[in-house]
């Protein structure tokens, strides 16, 4: 996706104690990345911090991860997470994640999510689809 197709952006610098001895970002901290992301994405979809509870956030649970790593972020470096719903299903959602250092495209991940209570899956509320269709530049597929 080009960078212009997210309709969020979060900043984020690279801070020393995520670097390796090769003086690139650690390959675990970027799901880190998209989960700090994803928060604050949440905040500017729903307007609630994950604290505060919107109904849906506190109770999606990822069941799979995805990293293409095409370039390296380094220490002190500020890059820009985009993050996207791209797909909203019943009950589960896929989110797309971009890194970028200016226009220098890092990483590109997906993260599968589903939303459940007590252990069963339960479909995404009718208002939060709405929200998601209002905020997003490029609409989910279902």
């Amino acid at each position: 996706m080009a960078r212009e197709d997210f309709s969020f952006l979060h900043p984020l610098r690279v801070r020393w104690a995520e670097v390796d001895m090769q003086r690139v970002v650690f390959n675990a901290h970027y799901l880190a990345y998209f989960d700090v992301a994803l928060t604050e994405y949440w905040e500017a979809l729903t307007g609630t911090r994950n604290a505060d509870g919107d109904g849906v956030f506190e109770h999606i649970y990822v069941v799979k991860s995805v990293i293409d790593y095409h370039a390296s972020a380094r220490f002190d470096d500020v890059v820009d997470i985009g993050v996207r719903i791209a797909r909203l299903g019943r009950a589960s959602m896929i989110c797309h994640f971009e890194i970028h250092r200016g226009g220098e495209h890092l990483i590109t991940g997906e993260t599968v999510y589903v939303h459940a209570v007590d252990g069963s899956s339960v479909p995404f509320p009718d208002a939060f689809r709405a929200k998601v269709a209002e905020f997003e530049k490029t609409q989910p597929t279902s």
